[in-house]
């Protein structure tokens, strides 16, 4: 899978197949369902859950939050849009 067929999976009502959950997290906060994606690496350990986690309070505006997930992820808030950051993930993501 590339980035257009990840992108143009979002017309479905489920996600494909097989989606690691970072991507299926990532789907799902594209569709609208922020607590589904959260809910899906909430509990999960480890930099790249932390990277989403971060993304994902980024996207709530809650930055104190985001900030912390950053830092557990490694990384620093991005000075991109949150639309140019989940690119970035989901190009990260499908290319693990």
């Amino acid at each position: 899978m590339n980035e257009e067929n990840f992108t143009s999976s979002l017309t479905a009502t489920t996600p494909p197949e097989n989606l690691n959950p970072y991507l299926a997290a990532l789907w799902w906060e594209k569709k609208g369902d922020w607590k589904k994606a959260h809910d899906l690496v909430e509990n999960i350990h480890g930099e790249p859950a932390a990277w989403i986690h971060a993304y994902l309070h980024r996207v709530e505006g809650d930055t104190w939050n985001a900030d912390y997930w950053y830092r557990r992820a490694g990384k620093t808030r991005p000075q991109v849009s949150t639309f140019e950051e989940w690119k970035q993930l989901v190009s990260n993501f499908l290319h693990r």
